[in-house]
């Protein structure tokens, strides 16, 4: 942690937003270098114009791709096209507008030309699929320009098929292949139109934040905040939900103040996060400390990423919860207060999220379903209503409408930050007071990640852990119960291993996105037995990195 984290950014801090911009353009990525070839991680392709990993060359090919996959797929209705707030992505979306239109692509963008949250363009998509068979080529699927909380020199792109939700990796495989051919061909088999030849009625608009604000009634209980006239401010880190907080704040009667509403490509009101990088995540107690110090003011405070996909909840008692407790929260409140959810419906966690989650679930005798890192492994359960919600340890989650019906399939930080107003609305408690009595039910949960630096052979060599590499019997004095490779939930591989016992786990796993590995741990015994475990997960993976 840096002696800086938590302070406000300085000058010397920020990106050079010219220099990031001229680099898109300028900047041509060598195919035979691995790191510039287009790569999806578990969102999306995502890098900088300056270290030649986002630039003009792979967002051509990339939509390209998208192009002839949806082809090959059958799928013949329109693309939802949005963007974040990231100075990368406008030029990244009108590179994009340039192959659909080419490519004669009924493209649908933003009717205000403005910023669309990832939970909107996941919404827009199933409604227009909602009474289409899964086969019909009528069927919409979506693009979304952003790399989520990372830093503002970073760019991101993902494709969300149909179904509306993050695509599985069969196709961001198929796309990224694909794509990687078009760069090295010199982008021959690219079509395009330059964004300045686009002629008027070529690309379609779709009002993405009117529509999506309007429904929220259908998932959250608006009237139930408004009539207990709980003050809320909701600070969107700068994103793209900034003027949907606006707009539901009106359309609803609500006391919801936007306590920043600035929107700059430098992120220069942030305060750094643990490494000194300008990052908007919500769930992180330095970049979020601005908000933390206003806690007194409001009845809870809430925070989004870029794109809107993650939340943060502030409480007047506790500051900034930890993802884990208000995801425990959530669930123990929806399941009590969603008498229209399907009775048999599963609650959805990630593997690393708390054994809190597991306890809750446990005590309302719905099953748990536990998957891999990525929102992916929802989406079906989702559409479906057998999971009635899904949420990951890095503060994403969703769920159902009030009547068991999708709602989206992707995160969403909106309705997560609406909801830890309801729960007040309806129980009188914060969310954190709640989880405190969970706590003091379950046992108190000590939980930490530690993101370290890892290089892509490190990356490789922690992705091919396995249960074999694990010949301890015990763990911090537990004997272990599970060694896993693959999430119990659907017997997918988790892309690294767990070890766990009746009251704590660590799971080792490469970030998707990021030149890090994760380590996760938890203990139901506190912080000294917290370290213990991770003190020997440590020994685990140093051993394998040392191989």
């Amino acid at each position: 942690m840096s002696t800086r984290a938590g302070q406000p950014a300085e000058p010397q801090d920020l990106v050079d937003i010219d220099a990031l911009i001229a680099a898109y353009y300028d900047r041509k990525p060598d195919p035979d270098v691995p790191a510039q070839r287009v790569a999806f991680g578990t969102s999306g392709h995502r890098g900088s114009s300056l270290a030649t990993t986002f630039n003009e060359d792979h967002i051509l090919a990339t939509t390209q791709a998208i192009v002839d996959y949806r082809r090959a797929q059958g799928i013949a209705g329109p693309v939802y096209l949005g963007r974040d707030t990231h100075a990368l992505s406008l030029p990244a979306e009108r590179t994009a507008l340039e192959v659909l239109v080419a490519n004669e692509i009924d493209v649908r963008a933003d009717a205000r030309d403005a910023w669309v949250p990832t939970p909107a363009l996941s919404h827009a998509i199933l409604r227009h699929n909602r009474d289409l068979a899964a086969d019909d080529p009528a069927r919409a699927d979506g693009i979304i320009v952003t790399p989520s909380h990372n830093p503002p020199a970073d760019g991101g792109f993902k494709y969300n098929p149909p179904h509306g939700g993050p695509a599985d990796t069969d196709a961001t495989g198929w796309i990224a292949d694909r794509a990687n051919e078009l760069i090295a061909a010199g982008l021959e088999g690219v079509s395009r139109v330059r964004y300045g030849d686009i002629v008027d009625g070529a690309v379609g608009s779709y009002d993405f934040r009117d529509v999506y604000v309007r429904d929220l009634g259908d998932v959250i209980d608006m009237d139930a905040i408004a009539r207990a006239g709980v003050r809320i401010g909701a600070d969107p880190l700068g994103g793209a939900s900034v003027e949907y907080w606006q707009l539901i704040a009106e359309v609803y009667g609500l006391e919801l103040t936007v306590v920043n509403p600035d929107v700059d490509p430098t992120w220069k009101f942030m305060t750094l996060d643990w490494d000194e990088k300008i990052r908007m995540d919500p769930s992180s107690p330095s970049a979020m400390a601005s908000l933390v110090a206003r806690r007194a003011e409001f009845d809870v405070l809430t925070g989004n990423d870029a794109d809107a996909d993650r939340h943060g909840i502030v409480t007047p008692d506790a500051g900034l919860m930890n993802p884990n407790h208000f995801l425990a929260v959530a669930i123990d409140y929806l399941f009590a207060h969603r008498p229209g959810w399907p009775a048999s419906a599963a609650v959805g966690k990630t593997l690393v999220s708390s054994m809190i989650i597991d306890r809750v679930t446990a005590e309302l005798g719905r099953t748990l379903l536990e998957v891999p890192v990525g929102f992916k492994w929802f989406v079906p359960g989702l559409i479906d209503g057998s999971v009635a919600f899904g949420g990951e340890e890095s503060a994403g989650a969703s769920f159902l409408r009030h009547d068991g019906g999708v709602w989206t399939t992707d995160k969403d930080g909106i309705i997560l930050c609406l909801l830890a107003a309801e729960i007040i609305a309806a129980t009188g408690k914060t969310p954190s007071a709640r989880y405190a009595e969970l706590e003091a039910e379950y046992g108190a949960s000590s939980y930490e990640r530690v993101d370290a630096p890892a290089s892509d052979a490190e990356k490789a060599a922690l992705k091919a852990l396995s249960p074999e590499d694990v010949a301890a019997e015990t763990l911090a004095g537990d004997p272990i119960t599970a060694k896993l490779s693959e999430a119990p939930g659907n017997g997918a591989a988790i892309g690294g291993l767990k070890v766990q016992t009746e009251f704590a786990w660590f799971a080792a796993r490469p970030s998707g996105t990021e030149a890090v590995y994760k380590l996760y741990a938890e203990s139901l015994k506190g912080p000294q037995h917290l370290a213990e475990v991770q003190a020997e997960a440590r020994e685990i993976v140093a051993a394998v990195l040392g191989a």
